[in-house]
């Protein structure tokens, strides 16, 4: 039997997903790619199966400014329940040891306030990281605990939302890299009656909120003009960047790989814009000499269809 092929598109732009429980980012990823019939498609940091809420994704030529938003800070409603600590520090894993729990708001507030500010943060087991090339998860499942380095983070805050019984809700500002599970693990320790998450929300990610995104069964019930207004131009990854006008004459040194003379502009990296205010990539000011770090391909000036897809690709 001959397979079906489908044809795939050279689509570039920011998708905003609310991502449903249950559901691995990259299986949202996927979900997402052919629902827009897209070759290429990543997000801009994993959000566990069993969290919900904003997950970024870079379809096309946005992919190469991710790591923006990567970077940058998140922030989590998280719900805790009291009492019980388990195996994995959320509620996929088995109980290990369950404590009485007579907390108070006032008390709860303290440790809260103790746990903020810059500190080092040890990744679960249960946890995405790789050593040896093999993720932390994979060496759990087998029944191993490897030696993990504590990474830097900080929580810059940490605010009561509900505390009732046995359950515990904060919303959590934080930089990369933060385990809420380990947090919600440290809460318990430091309240005495021990803790682990029961569910994570990211409602924010660097500049974007959970509002502004769209569910994966809304974009199925959309047709593909509506789908394509969801997208965000793919230099919004990159919007915490100062920017750079060229001229036709210093766009064309920056696109052939040349260096621009910008004697007195301040070092860093600039979102870099052409003729028209075309965004072109991303270049970066070294002693008063621009070079481009990362350009759009030249199929980003291809014509497109009417539907705004280039033409197709057909794939298996």
């Amino acid at each position: 039997m001959t397979a079906v092929r489908s044809a795939r598109y050279d689509i570039d732009g920011v998708l905003l997903l609310n991502k449903p429980r249950g559901l691995s980012s990259q299986q949202a990823v996927a979900q997402v790619k052919r629902l827009y019939a897209a070759r290429k498609a990543g997000h801009t940091g994993t959000l566990d199966p069993m969290a919900d809420g904003l997950l970024p994704i870079g379809l096309g030529e946005a992919t190469k400014f991710s790591q923006f938003v990567l970077d940058s800070d998140k922030g989590y409603l998280a719900t805790l329940r009291l009492g019980a600590t388990t195996t994995t520090g959320d509620a996929e894993g088995d109980i290990l040891q369950e404590l009485p729990v007579a907390v108070s708001f006032a008390a709860v507030a303290t440790v809260l306030r103790s746990l903020t500010g810059a500190q080092v943060q040890t990744p679960p087991m249960h946890s995405a990281v790789k050593i040896g090339g093999k993720p932390l998860y994979a060496y759990a499942r087998a029944g191993e605990v490897v030696e993990r380095k504590a990474r830097a983070i900080r929580i810059d805050d940490i605010q009561l939302v509900d505390l009732k019984e046995k359950t515990l809700v904060i919303r959590v500002l934080c930089s990369k890299g933060t385990y809420i599970r380990v947090l919600a693990e440290d809460i318990g320790a430091a309240l005495g009656c021990g803790a682990h998450l029961v569910g994570l929300t990211r409602e924010l990610a660097g500049p974007f909120e959970l509002a502004s995104a769209v569910s994966i069964d809304d974009l199925e019930s959309m047709d593909m003009q509506l789908r394509m207004a969801r997208l965000l131009q793919p230099d919004i990854f990159a919007s915490s960047l100062l920017c750079l006008e060229l001229e036709t004459a210093a766009q064309r040194r920056i696109n052939s790989g040349q260096v621009v003379e910008m004697p007195g502009t301040s070092p860093g990296l600039y979102r870099l814009y052409g003729v028209a205010g075309v965004f072109i990539g991303i270049g970066e000011i070294v002693a008063g000499e621009l070079r481009a770090r990362r350009l759009l391909s030249q199929l980003q000036s291809l014509p497109h269809n009417p539907e705004g897809l280039s033409k197709p690709v057909v794939t298996g």
